[in-house]
């Protein structure tokens, strides 16, 4: 019987040990192959109906259909996005709680709010970009307001007495309406909701005079004619809108504000989940089906690894954190 000389491995343990790769690379394999094996949750962090609603569902149901999974659509309004992202952070990092984020809950409001319940960079594993759009500012289609600047003589003539509504406070409509305010020197009455659908319906019954929101939240209501666009904040017109002119064509030079939209997850996901959620994702984004859906939505599609994405989050939250602060608003 021999003994093992100081410092060597016995046989036995030797191929156990150069066994050990191959075994996590399959397990790693497998777990692949066997995610997901349950119904995945999408949060949506503003409620039914909305722009960021329609987009999720567009996308999720081609993802389902295509995969053959199951995805639910859970909305999860209020304060601005932050109670959806949050409730998505603090999920199990298992691959199965996922949220459709935004410019404004993921960009800007670390900065706007004083007490953020969660971190976008730390709290959150990006997956992947979907889509952006730019914003449009709207009026009823009886309103007596035809073209931006009649909007900014009655807010010059009557200072505070118009107003305007966002799907709620520290979106992107806030702050474009806020650098907007300050470009034409005038002052509005801001009227944060929830979601989009509450706010229409008081525009449409008058007892708001506009509406600043991205394009698919309001591009039914615009063609339908019941409601009037006036200017989008994109630095080009919209295929969509073709009509109607931008912020910079209508005397504020270089006025751009877009919202993005984007799957992440909480942190700590697998990277095999992130993998197989982000080819799922930019595969039903690649198809003409789901580009022309978003296209009419006045949506342009997005896709791309999650490093574009997580890049994203940083550059925009440095960059609207810069727009906050110069806004001099903030929430509690």
């Amino acid at each position: 019987m021999h003994s093992a000389s100081p410092g060597s491995i016995p046989r036995r343990t030797a191929l156990g040990l150069a066994l050990v790769p191959t075994l996590l690379l399959a397990s790693g394999i497998a777990l692949a192959q066997a995610y997901p094996s349950r119904p995945i949750r999408l949060v949506v962090p503003f409620p039914p109906g909305g722009g960021t609603d329609m987009i999720a569902r567009e996308v999720a149901n081609k993802v389902a259909t295509s995969e053959g999974w199951t995805i639910v659509i859970d909305n999860r309004p209020g304060s601005g996005g932050n109670i959806g992202v949050d409730a998505a952070a603090k999920a199990s990092p298992d691959g199965y709680t996922l949220v459709l984020g935004q410019t404004s809950n993921l960009a800007i409001n670390p900065s706007l709010y004083a007490k953020l319940p969660y971190d976008p960079v730390k709290d959150l594993t990006p997956v992947g970009l979907v889509a952006s759009a730019p914003l449009v500012l709207v009026v009823a289609g009886n309103s007596p307001y035809k073209k931006l600047a009649d909007v900014v003589a009655a807010a010059k003539a009557k200072p505070t007495a118009l107003n305007y509504a966002s799907s709620g406070n520290g979106t992107v409509a806030h702050l474009a309406a806020e650098q907007f305010q300050k470009a034409a020197g005038v002052q509005f009455t801001h009227v944060p909701y929830k979601g989009a659908s509450q706010g229409l319906t008081d525009l449409v019954g008058g007892q708001i005079q506009m509406y600043l929101s991205s394009v698919p939240t309001l591009i039914a209501q615009i063609r339908t004619g019941q409601l009037r666009a006036l200017a989008v904040t994109s630095l080009q017109r919209t295929r969509d809108l073709p009509e109607v002119p931008t912020m910079a064509e209508s005397g504020y030079k270089d006025f751009e504000a877009v919202t993005w939209f984007g799957i992440a997850g909480p942190a700590g996901m697998p990277k095999e989940a992130v993998t197989r959620l982000n080819a799922a994702f930019n595969k039903a984004l690649a198809t003409a089906e789901v580009q022309k859906k978003l296209q009419a939505q006045g949506a342009e599609v997005l896709s791309g690894p999650p490093e574009k994405f997580a890049t994203l989050i940083r550059t925009d939250g440095e960059r609207w954190g810069a727009i906050v602060k110069a806004s001099g608003v903030k929430i509690d």
